[in-house]
């Protein structure tokens, strides 16, 4: 049988088939209505055909999560329609307002979760309270902090009226705009079911208005019917001007069924023997043995201060009552020594999770028995704890499932610690802010086992560029997604050329206040080139604020298509003003800090895995989002 003659090669091919030919309309449908939303919006921007099947899906999804990028309410609008299955609705609102509000209170959501509310006023929290009759969770962030913005009490009157199926409520806000002589008693109507509560700044005089109305409500409720406050809450978390001894004993006697308890304050006065904590607060803490978190920390952000009423004595006293803990927080302790916090690792022998910061007395005796405790810690965080060295971490590392550590400001570590630190086979997240280490520290970790997924190493003034070439020499480039080098004044654009021909994905990379950064090091990352041929960075977030060498011609290199992924970017605004201003309007959803902020703490969960596109281009969902046209279906057979 004669061999099968080549094709003519002046014919040409047949073009391929179109999306709808190839497969049906239903099964390319059932495909869609299992992607999330970013997916689905990538999708639409391919061809017509998906981009009709994309709408369609839009309007049964149950889940629309969105938090990548701010839309502002022309954009928005089309991709939340009338939507009976919407359960669950997040979104990043910084570039929404009031005329938003109809398109964010859909009357079967159960789930809410609103970041950057700056531009929306109260009237979000009255729309949610009479449309919103199911809703279960609710969180909001910066509610009306724009200045002309009005947030009233008759505003949290009217969502806690009608939101009677709350579970979970969180108002990052100043409840102090909600100030009114029935601020304690409107609580009553809430939910039932409410067993979260969580609050930005209160006053004290509002918050022991409220704890007394629930505790004069308990002392009749067996002989006349009072309301109910409060039956089901279970987690409370606060920021107070002070705390103090009455307020702890208040919320012990109003929330007996309390098991998670955190409190914060940040005084701008020195507290005085009445307006602070002392051991006898301490002893009115859990009288009811429920508590498995306890937090109380005590900011520095007004005033350089501590719990300095509160020494040993009281931490004993607390850990005898706190046996069941899991959980444990203590910032601003000045005066608790070893034998306090050794008290609680001894005490709770559930504990997963320690916290301390600004314990000034706080030694490596406090870990030099723990390999004898049953203690199975996984999150463990020591900021500025002075005192520590690496025999206490050598001793800490015993506990092989750390998952988190952070050891941001403990001046006296060194190498010897970070090298029994990178044999821990769970470790994903390290702090090494402020050490004493060494390019060798960085070479036992990437040589090491730790599957570390995020790396700080911000003020670590020893290294040098070759730690670069150290770092990234072993397992953990395949790992590694988050890393910190700023305020390294050794660092230059050759280390950072170093770390793209690594070719690391990296999505979080900063660098700030590095003086001998430069252009050179902007070019590099534009144009790394990663495994599997995708052409630019990688990178989500890049933070070169206040970078020495950075001239305005970098601003260039952040224009498309370089930097595809880009979401935050922190740079200099005075840098040439014209230009910002320019890079901003062509890349519109560019989150740009110009002010030293510090980027993407908001969005991202450094307890879990960090979330992360490989294949996708987000380039494609910016031109979906802004043009509303997606690629002819000719020019994508080309493509293919």
């Amino acid at each position: 049988m004669p061999p099968p003659l080549p094709p003519d090669p002046i014919e040409p091919c047949a073009p391929a088939p179109a999306m709808d030919a190839a497969l049906p309309a239903a099964v390319v449908a059932t495909i869609l209505s299992r992607l999330d939303v970013r997916s689905l919006l990538l999708a639409a921007a391919a061809c017509r055909g998906l981009r009709a099947c994309a709408s369609h899906a839009l309007a049964f999804l149950p889940s629309f999560h969105l938090l990548e990028v701010a839309l502002t309410h022309e954009l928005l609008r089309p991709l939340l329609p009338l939507n009976p299955s919407l359960r669950s609705l997040r979104l990043d609102c910084a570039r929404l307002e009031d005329a938003a509000i109809a398109c964010l209170a859909r009357p079967g959501l159960h789930e809410l979760l609103l970041l950057n509310c700056d531009n929306i006023s109260g009237r979000l929290l009255c729309e949610l309270g009479t449309t919103c009759r199911d809703l279960r969770v609710l969180s909001l962030n910066s509610l009306g902090a724009r200045r002309g913005l009005v947030v009233n009490f008759s505003d949290l009157q009217e969502l806690l009226n009608g939101c009677s199926q709350l579970e979970s409520l969180r108002l990052a806000l100043d409840f102090s705009t909600f100030d009114d002589p029935d601020f304690g008693r409107v609580w009553a109507s809430a939910s039932e079911k409410l067993s979260s509560l969580e609050i930005g700044y209160i006053p004290m005089t509002m918050l022991l208005e409220l704890l007394a109305a629930v505790t004069e409500a308990q002392q009749y409720m067996d002989y006349v019917k009072a309301p109910v406050f409060f039956p089901s809450l279970q987690k409370l978390c606060l920021a107070v001007d002070f705390i103090t001894d009455h307020l702890i004993g208040s919320i012990s006697v109003a929330l007996p069924s309390l098991t998670h308890l955190d409190l914060q304050d940040a005084p701008i006065v020195e507290p005085n023997s009445s307006s602070d904590l002392t051991n006898a607060g301490l002893q009115q803490i859990n009288p009811h043995g429920k508590l498995k978190h306890i937090s109380l920390m005590r900011s520095q952000e007004f005033l350089v201060t501590s719990f300095r009423r509160v020494n040993d004595l009281g931490i004993l006293l607390m850990a005898d009552r706190c046996s069941n803990l899991e959980s444990v927080c203590l910032g601003g302790f000045s005066r608790v020594t070893d034998t306090g916090f050794r008290a609680i690792i001894h005490s709770c022998s559930g504990l997963h999770k320690l916290r301390v910061s600004h314990g000034s007395h706080l030694t490596d005796l406090v870990f030099h028995d723990i390999i004898a405790t049953s203690l199975c810690l996984t999150h463990v965080s020591l900021r500025w704890c002075k005192l520590l060295t690496n025999v206490g971490i050598e001793r800490l590392s015993c506990n092989k499932d750390l998952n988190v550590l952070d050891l941001r400001d403990c001046r006296s570590l060194g190498d010897e610690a970070v090298r029994a630190l990178s044999c821990l086979p769970k470790l994903q997240t390290l702090t090494l802010d402020g050490t004493d280490i060494s390019d060798q520290s960085l070479k036992y970790l990437g040589l090491g086992t730790c599957p570390l997924t995020s790396l700080s190493l911000r003020g670590c003034r020893k290294l040098t560029n070759d730690c670069i070439t150290l770092l990234f020499a072993g397992p953990v480039k395949q790992s590694l997604q988050v890393l910190d080098l700023s305020r390294i004044p050794s660092i230059t654009d050759d280390g950072i050329m170093l770390l793209a021909r690594s070719r690391t994905p990296l999505i979080e990379l900063r660098m700030r206040e590095n003086p001998k950064i430069g252009d050179a090091s902007v070019m590099a990352l534009a144009s790394m080139q990663l495994d599997g041929g995708t052409c630019g960075s990688s990178l989500q977030l890049l933070d070169l604020f206040d970078c020495g060498g950075i001239t305005p011609l970098a601003t260039r290199w952040f224009k498309k298509p370089y930097f595809p992924r880009l979401r935050w970017l922190g740079i200099t605004g005075s840098l040439n003003r014209v230009m910002v201003d320019a890079l901003s309007r062509s890349r519109p959803f560019l989150h740009m800090a110009c002010r030293g902020e510090e980027l993407g703490s908001m969005l991202w969960d450094t307890s879990s895995d960090w979330y992360r596109h490989n294949d996708d281009d987000l380039d494609e969902l910016e031109q979906w989002l802004l043009e509303g046209e997606p690629v002819s279906d000719d020019d994508t057979i080309m493509e293919e």
